[in-house]
């Protein structure tokens, strides 16, 4: 895998800067290695909904030490497609995990907590 050191250093040869204008966006994307060090860690973040999550935390662009003003979209993009050769949908990391029986189990709280929902309560005189 590549790190996001090199990542920076490929966004630097394409668009000029330096390493410390690119490395913060593309640690981020990287970030999920805490959770799993293996290549599951990309189905957090690296596909089209995480370019845009990536956008909304970082800014729309993002100033490099040049002057030089880039849209952040450009750099989640070159990362996903360094890393993958495309660009999925979080929908295509979905249909690859495999569902198990604990992933659909949920409590029926709304009788518990929704007074609309709840039996009346009977008074008795």
């Amino acid at each position: 895998m590549a790190h996001p050191y090199h990542h920076a250093l490929s966004s630097v040869k394409k668009w000029g800067g330096t390493v410390d204008d690119f490395i913060v966006v593309h640690a981020w994307f990287d970030q999920s290695k805490e959770i799993t060090a293996d290549f599951r860690h990309r189905a957090l973040r690296h596909h089209a909904e995480g370019i845009f999550m990536a956008e909304t935390i970082f800014g729309q662009t993002i100033t490099l030490s040049t002057g030089r003003i880039i849209p952040t979209r450009w750099v989640g993009e070159q990362h996903v497609k360094e890393d993958l050769g495309f660009i999925p949908s979080f929908a295509d990391w979905v249909k690859a995990i495999r569902p198990e029986p604990w992933m659909g189990r949920s409590a029926q709280i709304e009788a518990l907590v929704d007074p609309h929902l709840a039996s009346p309560v009977v008074e008795v005189a």
